[in-house]
């Protein structure tokens, strides 16, 4: 069993000749099977000293043999069972029929599994057993065949020694002799080989420890992914079999789980202490044909919506609805906790859907298959009437920024809040703008993009060519009414409201403000711009008394390509005044020359569209001329 030099107590001399060849004789045979593992010869010296034993083996001499390595972790099966499982890679997860039906219940990117099945299916092999190299042997482990000593021995005598224990319990100590360690418990180990080495020797230390530790086969069954016999280590406890075995199946709980030695219960384990505790004190370690044994599933309910871990959870008898929301964590920083939505399986052919008011219905017991739904409080709007309103009130005021107002409050008082305007203040100018109402305009302003798209493509598609100048013409049209599209769909509403000011108002309306509103005040502008199809468009220097016609001419006139007709003045209020409303379809003229300009308006003289050539309208009314007087010759003919 072991591999020594020099083997002998230090403070004897040396002895004769014939005493130390049967000496020798003795000692090669006590460490035969020992040597022939380690590859060396006993050889002992003829002048004495201290014992010198040959270097512990490396860590590849001291792996098992592979075959034997196989059979430790390969699952050996019940009697009916055929083949074997691959213990390399963790079973793959099978969902139950409600875990699907809740799947179904919830938003694609949130997956809906049994509380814990994580733990088992994302288990290796390696993590299935404990490492006995960095696991602490509990001082109640009881020795016992198959396990390794570690001894070391100083002083008068010095040994490094690596001893098995044998079929008899026993490990045998060169010089000293076999020591019965089978059923001791590991703190019981280091004593009993002391007490038996003094009866030979004194004046030494001794230290004994477990080294590589027996293997045990335990039984697992139920409802598990690989019921049978597995063999892990004597270390191992409960979970440690339970992991390797893949876990509870779909239909096995985590909550009864039985620990059965020589046809009685041990303990019975709640894998729920340990996931949402850490505690662990019902595990027990393992020994050699115990069986782990899973019951069938209890009481299954889903807890789904704003809690920090949606999922499904086991029910023991009498645990209610705050159990449940405690087992998935708690809600979420933003859930409604006043409230649940719990949908019963026995009541879907009628009210299906009840209300839970907590925390007066947080006692109340679900039933197995009840899905249990959290809102979030974000989702959830009061009516504007009862809402604060966070406002933004920005320009000429005494202390602009952003508030929160009462409800029914209004622009008014918004105005009050952040101190009055200042003597700048253009009131007229004001701009108000409101996010709800920037929503109903991207909706119509997107549905007459959509419109006008339709328009110019059908337009292009019933115009016909005659020549090539013609084609020419309408793909250059095309082409154009493209890029006005495009520029168009680049454009975002903004949301103003108009509030229908007079130039010389002095105050807001009372209208009531929503949350989100903006209130820009201005200053008063002192400039008036003109741009479009004019000659030398700009800002020009407002002055009062003057009018639109006046500042049209400072820009040099309507060019030769503007459409006059069209003109508009775009008022600082967000109103606007065209040529239109005061010319009428058949007045000539932009009707706006004597109209007051008001500071910060904004003149705009737009690109006549349709344009013709003049040789263009020479051959459309060819054309027509030419149809007309076929017309009239029909008609000539007709009449005689």
């Amino acid at each position: 069993m072991i591999h020594c030099e020099n083997w002998r107590p230090a403070s004897i001399g040396s002895p004769p000749r014939l005493g130390l060849a049967i000496l020798a004789m003795a000692m090669a045979l006590l460490a035969a099977p020992v040597a022939m593992a380690a590859g060396a010869a006993d050889s002992v010296s003829e002048t004495g000293g201290p014992i010198r034993l040959v270097p512990p083996r490396s860590s590849e001499q001291q792996q098992q043999d592979p075959q034997q390595d196989r059979a430790a972790n390969q699952t050996q099966q019940l009697p009916g069972q055929r083949g074997r499982f691959d213990l390399e890679r963790p079973p793959v997860y099978v969902p139950s029929e409600f875990e699907r039906h809740v799947q179904k219940m919830v938003p694609p990117d949130v997956e809906i599994r049994r509380f814990g099945a994580e733990l088992m299916t994302n288990q290796d092999r390696t993590a299935q057993q404990p490492a006995e190299g960095n696991n602490r042997v509990p001082a109640d482990y009881l020795i016992s065949i198959g396990d390794e000593v570690l001894v070391a021995i100083w002083g008068s005598v010095e040994a490094d020694l690596r001893l098995t224990v044998d079929r008899g319990g026993r490990v045998t100590i060169p010089r000293v002799g076999p020591v019965l360690v089978a059923g001791l418990r590991y703190s019981e180990l280091a004593d009993a080989i002391d007490q038996r080495i003094g009866k030979v020797f004194r004046n030494y230390r001794v230290s004994a420890s477990l080294g590589r530790l027996r293997s045990i086969r335990v039984y697992v069954t139920g409802f598990v992914q690989r019921p049978g016999a597995v063999t892990v280590s004597s270390l191992s406890t409960l979970v440690n079999a339970l992991m390797q075995a893949g876990g509870p199946q779909s239909a096995g709980s985590f909550r009864n789980i039985e620990l059965r030695r020589a046809g009685q219960l041990v303990t019975t384990f709640d894998f729920y202490d340990l996931l949402l505790k850490g505690d662990k004190t019902a595990d027990r370690v393992l020994q050699a044909e115990d069986v782990v044994h899973v019951g069938a599933v209890g009481t299954q309910v889903a807890l789904i919506g704003s809690v920090n871990r949606p999922g499904i959870f086991e029910l023991k008898t009498g645990e209610s609805v705050g159990d449940l929301v405690a087992m998935a964590g708690g809600f979420t920083a933003v859930a409604d906790r006043s409230r649940l939505a719990i949908e019963r399986v026995e009541d879907r052919a009628n009210s299906r859907i009840n209300e839970l008011q907590l925390p007066r219905d947080g006692a109340q017991r679900p039933n197995s298959g009840d899905v249990v739904r959290a809102f979030s409080a974000a989702d959830t709007a009061l009516p504007q009437d009862r809402q604060n309103k966070r406002v933004r009130v920005e320009g000429e005021v005494q202390r602009p920024g952003e508030y929160i107002l009462p409800a029914n409050s209004t622009i008014n008082d918004a105005i009050r809040v952040a101190g009055g305007m200042t003597s700048s203040a253009y009131v007229f100018g004001t701009d108000f703008s409101r996010e709800s109402v920037r929503a109903v305009q991207q909706v119509n302003y997107d549905r007459a993009l959509r419109d006008l798209e339709l328009e110019f493509t059908r337009a292009a598609t019933t115009q016909k060519a005659s020549t090539g100048e013609d084609a020419a013409v309408q793909a250059s049209r095309a082409q154009g009414s493209t890029l006005l599209i495009e520029r168009l769909r680049n454009v975002r509403p903004s949301g103003r409201i108009v509030l229908q000011l007079t130039p010389d108002s002095a105050s807001l309306p009372d209208l009531p403000v929503e949350d989100g509103d903006r209130l820009l005040i201005p200053a008063k502008p002192t400039t008036i711009g003109v741009f479009g199809s004019v000659f030398n468009g700009g800002s020009y220097l407002y002055g009062r008394g003057g009018t639109i016609g006046d500042f049209l001419r400072l820009a040099g006139g309507p060019t030769r390509g503007a459409d006059t007709g069209s003109l508009f003045v775009l008022r600082a209020n967000g109103s606007v005044v065209s040529s239109r409303q005061k010319t009428g379809w058949f007045m000539p003229g932009t009707g706006l020359d004597s109209l007051h300009a008001e500071a910060g308006d904004t003149i705009f003289v737009p690109e006549e569209l349709n344009k013709t050539t003049l040789a263009q309208e020479v051959k459309e009314w060819t054309q027509i001329l030419y149809q007309f007087g076929l017309g009239a010759a029909g008609l000539k003919v007709l009449k005689n």
